[in-house]
């Protein structure tokens, strides 16, 4: 065990140079991981795949936090889909499978294309002045706005949801994050009160009044659906648009590609994804039963944990897989997950980015990095993402 890589702070700013020495070892390799727990971590590709949409591998919460494993603070928050097998899984899915299809989400770019516009106005004020950071004044702002407008906050509480939000993605501090959960508990419960009585054209309205009396959802499976979509529904977002920015400001003959031709967008947004995932790792698993992988036979009940960031880099898969191409087709990544867990918000955080990115760039025709700042990752084994972004516009 002495030798058991750690996924640490090193790893989390730095993932992907322990990810090519795993990945041209073995497909998968026992780690250590949070509170001092074991797990195996899968890396490449083809074994990611099947892995995902492996029944042997059960995300059952009840099950799971006997290993220690750290999900809200609050255990009403845990009774979504995402920490479900099936038949419940399937039943909690299927009530929010049709707010999500490419269809429905479409109907939404024009209110997403004002969101975007509107705060690049404010974005164009601030960098006037100097330096502005692109995470916390567009990629933050733009999929809470929209998350909000989908469930239907209230306009008085926005401000309020904003702020809660923002501190359970940026807090590390145990007591302020449970404080937080209750807080955001208590708004949510509010809101499902006033749909029950008062519905409206958004998504929440539509989970509290399910037309079949059979898949209605209970008061904590509401809070919980509830809670995931905002978490689930942003944060990736936030991170496909910061880290796309900053792929592109890295690489400059890829951005000079993609101003000469917008409609390259879409592609650029799957390799922006595969690139930089915005989920480091697929959330944990444990196996129920025996799982061979490779040579490495995994018994029941060992925690799994499958990188998407280290499968879309494995050149096993893609060619150069560690250089960004705007027009690479096909990109069959995983960012987004695989099987029955596959992210259902897929076809917004698309559309999302696409608008994101490619209205920033219409809207300025010079960006670049602040020579002087060191760029940080969050502290977060799952998530991808960049806690402020610098950079000069013009």
């Amino acid at each position: 065990m002495a030798n058991t890589p750690r996924l640490g702070r090193g790893f989390i700013q730095d993932p992907h140079s322990l990810y090519r020495r795993l990945r041209l070892e073995a497909p998968v390799h026992r780690v250590r991981v949070w509170g001092g727990n074991y797990a195996w971590l899968v890396t490449r590709y083809t074994e990611a795949r099947a892995l995902l949409a492996d029944a042997r591998l059960s995300k059952n919460w009840d099950e799971l936090v006997k290993f220690g494993n750290s999900g809200a603070h609050n255990s009403v928050l845990n009774s979504h889909m995402l920490q479900q097998d099936p038949p419940d899984h399937t039943r909690l899915r299927r009530l929010v499978t049709t707010a999500f299809t490419a269809g429905s989400v479409q109907k939404m770019r024009p209110d997403i294309c004002r969101i975007a516009d509107k705060l690049l106005d404010r974005v164009a004020e601030s960098g006037a002045a100097g330096v502005v950071d692109l995470m916390q004044s567009y990629a933050v702002q733009l999929p809470l706005r929209v998350i909000s407008e989908l469930l239907g906050v209230p306009a008085r509480d926005r401000d309020n949801f904003r702020t809660r939000v923002e501190t359970l993605l940026t807090s590390i501090d145990p007591n302020e994050l449970r404080a937080t959960e209750s807080a955001l508990i208590d708004l949510l419960a509010e809101w499902i009160e006033q749909k029950r009585g008062h519905p409206a054209d958004d998504l929440l309205s539509a989970l509290v009044h399910a037309s079949d009396v059979a898949d209605r959802l209970s008061t904590d499976e509401l809070l919980a659906t509830a809670f995931l979509l905002v978490l689930a529904g942003y944060e990736t977002t936030v991170n496909l648009i910061g880290n796309g920015v900053l792929a592109l400001l890295r690489n400059p003959s890829q951005l000079a590609t993609l101003r000469a031709d917008l409609s390259l967008m879409p592609t650029a947004v799957e390799e922006f994804l595969r690139f930089e995932s915005p989920l480091n790792t697929a959330t944990t698993r444990f196996t129920t039963k025996s799982v061979r992988v490779g040579e490495v036979e995994i018994p029941a009940g060992q925690l799994v944990v499958v990188s998407l960031l280290a499968a879309n880099h494995d050149d096993r898969r893609y060619d150069n897989p560690d250089r960004l191409d705007v027009t690479r087709r096909p990109n069959p990544h995983l960012a987004f997950g695989h099987g029955i867990h596959h992210c259902l918000g897929a076809p917004l955080a698309r559309l999302e980015g696409e608008i994101a990115i490619g209205r920033l760039l219409t809207r300025f025709e010079r960006i670049t990095l602040d020579s002087g700042a060191s760029l940080q990752y969050r502290n977060s084994t799952l998530m991808r993402g960049l806690t402020a972004l610098p950079v000069w516009i013009s």
